[in-house]
């Protein structure tokens, strides 16, 4: 049995650092995630004004319920979704101008339905180039509250975003969604904000925050389940056995349900308390799955479906194609160079198993989750590469190491 240290999740830190930021008190975070991204939100936290102390294992934050400590400033979010979408709101409950970047990969993915809720909340929001993309500059005067809708269908941190700010406004916030992707993300963000004294109430499509602040405390950052995806692939796809400690029935994170669809592939899955493990049998099924709320896992079932006994059929995934890249159709591209037959729509992608696959350059688009899950498909192809195997330091820098250290223990 292989027991995988998974590092910390990148959405539950994303979150923990604004709630931190914005709580009355200095909070510390237990195991945060240590990645170009987290990274990323903290340097903008600290050019906001914000105290960010980091250490290895801790990282405490002075928070400002009042907001950003300084009158102005420059933020870069670099490829950092979050750290784009969460600090621009998060900047607007303060006072003072404030400019967001990214990096050019960040900057092609959208963000209106966001900036057009903060407008219609009063936000003196204008973006300097393309209308709904980075960069943007922020007048902030504070937010008074009230009525908003927004439409989720792209992505759900457009309302996480929303819901992380309702307690800083002056009346809180009640916020109508017409469409909402990948819910049990917005699970996450209403468990921890109750973790920092806030309680959100739901009134059929209409969720309900509250004013009156966060208060500061210790939050322990449990281990990434979209990381994780891969290393229960693995095992599913060599016949061996990858335990994930800190990841169990309790798991505030729904790509935890991944290991469902391996279980309907053939695998055997037990969720414990504080820990799952997944044991391959030697067989994978064919299975037809809607991956709508665990899309981040997409790529990884995709990276396994060759070794299935029957095609692989993926469904009510059309978000995946604004990602950090169009992950649908990448998954399609680098299957397809492996000799895998495929085919694609608008929202789904069916993969057929036929000849056995063959070694190939893997076409990343810069994007973390390429890489990782087509390293579990270089556990049975040799000769796969990638043009940049770099990218993972994104959400894991460690990755190839782990994996490698992994895969030789598989086998």
């Amino acid at each position: 049995m292989a027991l995988v240290d998974i590092p910390g999740s990148k959405s539950i830190t994303a979150r923990a650092l604004f709630l931190a930021a914005a709580a009355d008190g200095v909070t510390t975070l237990q195991r945060p995630l240590r990645s170009d991204d987290t990274e990323g939100f903290a340097e903008g936290l600290t050019r906001l004004g914000y105290r960010v102390g980091r250490t290895p294992d801790a990282w405490q934050v002075d928070g400002r319920p009042q907001g950003p400590a300084l009158a102005e400033a420059d933020v870069y979010c670099r490829d950092g979704a979050t750290t784009a979408r969460f600090l621009p709101t998060l900047a607007a409950a303060g006072h003072g101008v404030y400019r967001f970047d990214a990096s050019p990969q960040m900057r092609r993915r959208p963000l209106l339905p966001l900036t057009r809720a903060l407008r219609d909340l009063g936000v003196d929001l204008r973006h300097g180039e393309a209308e709904g993309h980075h960069p943007l500059t922020v007048r902030a005067a504070g937010v008074e509250g009230g009525e908003v809708t927004l439409d989720a269908g792209q992505s759900s941190q457009y309302l996480t975003a929303l819901l992380l700010l309702g307690p800083l406004t002056r009346t809180g916030l009640r916020i109508t969604v017409t469409d909402l992707v990948s819910a049990p993300y917005v699970e996450i963000t209403i468990a921890m904000m109750r973790a920092f004294g806030v309680e959100v109430g739901r009134e059929g499509d209409t969720y309900v925050v509250p004013p009156g602040g966060y208060r500061a405390t210790t939050y322990a950052i449990e281990p990434d389940a979209s990381t994780a995806s891969y290393f229960f692939a693995a095992a599913a796809l060599t016949g061996g056995e990858v335990t994930v400690p800190g990841l169990g029935a309790g798991a505030l994170q729904g790509d935890l349900r991944f290991v469902d669809v391996l279980r309907r592939m053939g695998a055997r899955v037990d969720v414990g308390a504080d820990r799952t493990t997944v044991s391959g049998t030697g067989a994978l099924h064919g299975v037809t799955v809607n991956m709508r709320d665990v899309s981040d896992t997409m790529p990884t079932l995709a990276a396994i479906a060759p070794f299935a006994s029957g095609p692989v059929r993926i469904e009510d995934v059309a978000n995946t194609r604004v990602k950090e890249c169009d992950r649908l159709e990448a998954c399609a591209e680098n299957l397809r160079r492996l000799g895998v037959a495929v085919a694609t729509g608008p929202d789904w992608i069916e993969i057929r198993p036929g000849a056995a696959p063959t070694g190939a350059d893997v076409k990343t688009y810069g994007d973390h989750r390429i890489v990782m899950s087509f390293a579990v498909t270089g556990l049975r192809v040799p000769g796969i590469s990638f043009d940049d195997p770099g990218c993972v330091r994104k959400t894991f820098p460690g990755f190839h190491e782990a994996f490698a250290e992994l895969g030789q223990r598989l086998r």
